[in-house]
């Protein structure tokens, strides 16, 4: 199968944490690699971004990653940050860069944010604004952040729907955006342009695999938690702890399951216990990664665009393959011009 770069789609694959995203796209990958289309993996997962953060994170493992070449992961140090619209221009580089050596990109993960502001696009918003955040700090230190959370539901709901209520990061800037600019965070993503436009701002044919049965999902997030502690995740955070530089409100430290153990770690060294209660930390780290696939799903479900497979069923993968396949076949058909 050989194909020009104007031939070549792009294909992107979706879904809550634990619905077999990193499968499908091994399988998709190597029945192309079978039919001599080569293809790379573009991470969507703004946790994978982070070097030694591999147990928790889920990260493909490095047999994986040799068996397809993957990009945004293991990019930054635990410490730094990245942004959606970083995101947005690092893909665009990159989907170009693959399209010209030939190769399909499949872009694969959970981040729905970086999805919404790759396809929909993102406005130049407001700078940050170090005095606002400060007195936005300052009443989150009166009021808790669940407070906080309130008050972002009452001038941006679409924003505080999509967000947990202890988010501190993601609602100090929502509520930034409002209180600089007046306008809520939601209305700087282009959806509405695009929909009068009728043109998408980045061009990518989006499957989504989505359970059925919650229930399905659920017994496979425990069952990822608990491989995950057999793996030794307790460690590998022991390890960010002992660092000395990072903390609860770091972007990397905020995500699913590192601050659930980070924070019984806390309680253990304040309460001078001689071991952490893992039965109790098994339990929060499960709790908060299925509150994580409930917001990716109410992501998923404001893209009418995404073409839905039903991950809890046993054929999903050769479902997915199969369309994705479609896709690929109808982009590099002869054009009847």
């Amino acid at each position: 199968m050989t194909a020009s770069t104007h031939t070549l789609p792009c294909i992107a694959i979706a879904g809550p944490t634990a619905s077999g995203k990193t499968n499908a796209a091994l399988a998709l990958a190597a029945v192309l690699a079978q039919r001599g289309q080569a293809s790379e993996i573009i991470s969507v997962d703004s946790a994978l971004v982070y070097r030694t953060m591999d147990i928790g994170t889920a990260k493909p493992s490095a047999q994986e990653q040799a068996a397809v070449p993957h990009h945004l992961i293991d990019i930054l140090d635990p410490l730094q940050s990245y942004s959606a619209a970083e995101f947005v221009q690092d893909t665009q580089r990159l989907v170009g860069d693959i399209r010209a050596r030939g190769a399909i990109p499949l872009l694969v993960g959970g981040t729905m944010l970086y999805f919404k502001a790759l396809l929909d696009g993102i406005d130049d918003m407001p700078a940050a604004d170090p005095e606002v955040r400060a007195q936005l700090d300052a009443q989150a230190a009166e009021i808790g952040w669940p407070a906080m959370h309130a008050q972002l539901a009452k001038v941006d709901p679409e924003t505080a729907a999509r967000l947990a209520p202890a988010d501190s990061q993601r609602i100090q800037r929502a509520l930034e955006v409002w209180h600089v600019s007046g306008q809520p965070l939601s209305s700087f993503h282009q959806s509405k342009k695009r929909a009068e436009n009728a043109q998408p701002a980045f061009d990518c044919t989006l499957f989504s695999l989505e359970p059925n049965n919650r229930a399905w999902l659920h017994e496979r997030i425990a069952q990822r938690f608990d491989d995950m502690l057999q793996a030794g995740f307790l460690d590998e955070v022991k390890a960010l702890r002992a660092r000395g530089d990072l903390h609860l409100d770091v972007s990397s430290m905020r995500c699913v399951g590192y601050r659930q153990v980070w924070e019984e770690l806390d309680w253990q060294e304040r309460q001078g216990k001689p071991s952490i209660n893992m039965h109790l930390v098994r339990e929060k780290g499960i709790a908060a990664t299925r509150q994580l696939a409930k917001r990716q799903i109410t992501w998923l479900r404001s893209m009418p665009q995404r073409h839905t497979i039903a991950c809890d069923d046993p054929m999903a993968t050769m479902h997915l393959v199969q369309a994705a396949l479609s896709v690929v076949q109808a982009a590099q058909a002869p054009s009847k011009a």
